[in-house]
Parts: C-alpha cells; structure tokens; sequence
C-alpha cells in the first residue's frame, strides 16, 4: 500500500522547512498542492500547522520512547517521527497502524530504509499513550516553564509575555498560537457583489470582528472564487487591515515594505487619487506586487527601505517593517523554533535603520505609520522612542482620536475600543483581541 498524497505532501513540506527554513504558509499555497483533492489538501495543512504547533511536545514525548537523541537522528527519520506522533497524539479519527505504517513507508522512500524498523519501534511504544486533554493541562500551568511545556512554546519566550503580560494573558497568547486561526478577507469595491459572488462559490461569510470592511471565512476555497483572481478582495487579519485604515488618506503616500502587498492595495484603493509608492526590496517579490496590485495610481519600485531611493516627500508613510512575528505564531508556528533572543537586537537595527530612512522622506506636517507582527518591546516602542527621544523634528502622537475616529464611522466594530490602546500606541494581543498581534506608532514629523 503506497503512502496517501497527503501524507507525502506534508512530509516534503515539514522536510523543508526543517533543512530549508522555509515558511509552511507559503509551501501550503504553493504548486506541490495543485494535484491534490480539497480534502487531501485541508489534511495536508493539518498534518503540517498540527506537527510544527505541537514540535516541543512531540519531540518530549518521541525521546521517552526513543533509544536514541533526537538530535542525532537524520532530519528524514526526525520528520517521519514526528508526523507519526502529531496523528497518534492528536488524531482520534486514523487508526495507529496506518499511522505507523505510513511513516514507516515514508522513511523507505526517502531512502533511509535502513531507519524503518526504529521508526516503526518507536511510534508503536508512542501509540500505547495518548496526548489527553491539552487545553486542560494548560489551564492549570501555574509558570512559565510549565506553560511553556504544556503550549509547545519556547520557554524563553513564554517568560518574558509573563513578565510583560502577566500569567492569564500569556495563557491566553499560547492557546490561541496552538489554535487554528480564523481566515478574514477584505472586499473592495461593492461589497454586496463580491459577497453574493462568494456566496455562489460555497463561500460561508461572517461579519468581521474588529472591522466592518473585514469578513470572516467560515467555509468554502476562498481562493477559487473568481472575485479573488480579479482581485476584488484579498486574505487579510483584520489588524492588518486595522494598520492599514490608520495610514490615512494623503496626496503622496509611501508604502516602504510592501510585500505581500495587503496593505498597499488597502491604502491605494482609499487614496485613489494619490500617488502611491510601494517599495520591496527583492525584485522577483516586487514583480509579485505588481501583479497582485492592478491599480494606475501603484508604482512599485525595488529597493532596500534603509536606503530610500526617493527625492520628493511624502504627506503618508507606512512603514510596517519586517519582524520577528510573534504575534501570528498561529499562522507561523515554525518561527518560535528559529527565533532565539538575540535575534531581536538584530531585528531592532534594521527596524530603526528602515524608521530613519522613512523619516527623512516624511514631509513637514505628515505623518508616519510604524507597525510590526510583533509583541516583543524591542522591535516596538523601544524602536519608536529610540528615534524620537530627543528629536526636535519628530513627535509620537496618540493613535486614541484615530481610532476613536474609525469607530464613529463605524469602521471599527469592535466595542471595547480601549483595550486597543497602550498609549500613545495601538497594541492588539492574539488571544484577547480577535486578531493577530499588531503594534503601531503614529509619528508627526514637525
């Protein structure tokens, strides 16, 4: 019996982003899907996000029944082993002889036949014991080591949203990460149209939750519906669409790191009299972003946001720079693997170097967005008030009338508005907003 499709796709994926540091997201949206059946792929994406949400856990429970490290194991047997686990673990519904099986019969094609019989011993030791009921589990962990355990979290990382959140709202930002998010889209244009279109595509819509522009994607392919390849409407976290709202409306406007280019298309499509400039650094990317944005009033430009290749100024900056991402680690899982602590420093250098380069391209009397996917303070506000303590030309302002703003328009749905605001800054937190973790700063430049 040859191994299921399914099964054979997402062990090449979890392969690549193990040797590879490839992003699971893409590899999922990518052409390796593109035979397989609605329903092999909703298994593949399971097995995937399920095996990398759960990898501390997994591998805990692989070395108890292991007679050898982990570490040691060739990256085929590892991934194998850790598909076999995430099903005998998780899935109540696959019996565990065909899960064994499977990943036996996964290890003989990728050639490392010589591992089967130590696949095989492992996962039937493993099938003997159950994962129970993790979410209980997690409700009683009292610290961060034993939250961190029972969240499949990275110690470290679990410490310091206690230090910072406290103990309930780092509970919550753990569970919420080892959840399978919810999927929003923004609509453009008519949005009666576009929703009846869904509609008749097997598209199950809800209201959105923060934004009234935002629909939440209750069933149905969103991405075969012919409003989504006219590009009537994109996938997008209703932060995300939240940040770009607060970009606000101008004559000349700067998105500074584009890519994918949500945002950009959000702002142009309010601002379609402005001119709208959206760089991103790799050229092949930013071939992408003029596909994706099919609008005259979009110029899409190539180039490093450190190093700003403009002359004129701009009324509206955007710059939403690149992050560590620990606000969608529901979505990434993979990143709390990669990310050590002092990546962070790293991260901060260029965030400030980007915030520089887009300050000095801000006109007098305009004004900048700052936002990142992060929930870390170094790639936040210690960023902002790293640049405009002091400065004479510069001044953070309180994002609170903004978004009070919004919600007297009703494009913000959400009633608890406050609990948006840290001020002077936006801070949405996975768990206790229903969206990704987003922070933004707003700067006036003088």
């Amino acid at each position: 019996m040859a191994v299921s499709a399914a099964r054979s796709v997402a062990f090449e994926i979890l392969l690549r982003v193990e040797r590879d540091d490839s992003y699971a997201s893409e590899l999922l949206h990518s052409d390796s899907l593109s035979n397989l059946s609605a329903r092999d792929r909703g298994l593949t994406t399971e097995l995937v996000m399920g095996a990398l949400r759960w990898q501390s856990m997994l591998d805990q429970r692989l070395a108890a029944a292991s007679s050898q490290k982990l570490d040691r194991l060739d990256g085929e047997v590892l991934v194998a082993l850790r598909l076999g686990a995430y099903q005998l673990q998780f899935f109540s519904r696959v019996p565990a002889r065909a899960a064994i099986f499977e990943s036996v019969e996964l290890v003989k094609v990728a050639r490392k036949r010589s591992a089967a019989p130590f696949v095989n011993a492992v996962l039937r030791k493993l099938s003997k014991t159950k994962a129970g009921d993790v979410f209980a589990q997690i409700a009683e962990s009292p610290d961060a080591p034993t939250l961190a355990a029972s969240t499949a979290h990275p110690p470290w990382l679990v410490a310091r949203w206690i230090d910072r959140y406290g103990i309930e709202v780092a509970r919550k930002i753990c569970v919420h990460d080892q959840m399978v998010p919810g999927t929003a889209v923004h609509i453009y244009g008519d949005r009666s149209q576009v929703e009846a279109e869904l509609v008749a595509a097997g598209v199950q819509l809800a209201p959105g939750r923060l934004l009234s522009s935002a629909r939440r994607v209750l069933s149905g392919d969103v991405t075969s519906a012919r409003a989504y390849r006219e590009g009537l409407l994109s996938i997008q976290d209703e932060a995300s669409q939240l940040v770009a709202l607060l970009a606000g409306r101008g004559e000349s406007i700067l998105d500074c790191c584009a890519a994918p280019g949500g945002k950009t298309n959000v702002v142009a499509r309010r601002n379609l009299g402005a001119k709208v400039f959206a760089t991103e650094l790799y050229p092949h990317r930013a071939r992408l972003l003029r596909n994706l944005i099919r609008l005259p009033n979009v110029h899409v430009v190539a180039a490093d946001a450190r190093r700003l290749p403009f002359l004129s100024k701009f009324d509206h900056i955007l710059a939403d720079v690149p992050c560590s991402g620990t606000g969608t680690l529901a979505r990434n899982p993979e990143i709390k693997w990669r990310l050590k602590p002092e990546d962070l420093s790293d991260l901060q250098s260029r965030q400030i170097a980007i915030l520089q380069s887009a300050l000095a391209r801000l006109a007098i009397g305009g004004r900048l967005v700052y936002s990142t996917c992060s929930l870390e303070p170094e790639e936040n506000e210690a960023v902002v008030e790293a640049i405009c303590r002091g400065a004479a030309n510069c001044e953070i302002v309180d994002i609170m009338p903004e978004i009070e703003q919004l919600s007297r328009a009703d494009e913000l749905t959400l009633e608890d508005i406050a609990s948006l605001v840290v001020r002077p800054y936006l801070r949405t937190i996975p768990g206790v907003h229903p969206c990704d973790g987003f922070f933004t700063a707003m700067i006036e430049r003088r």
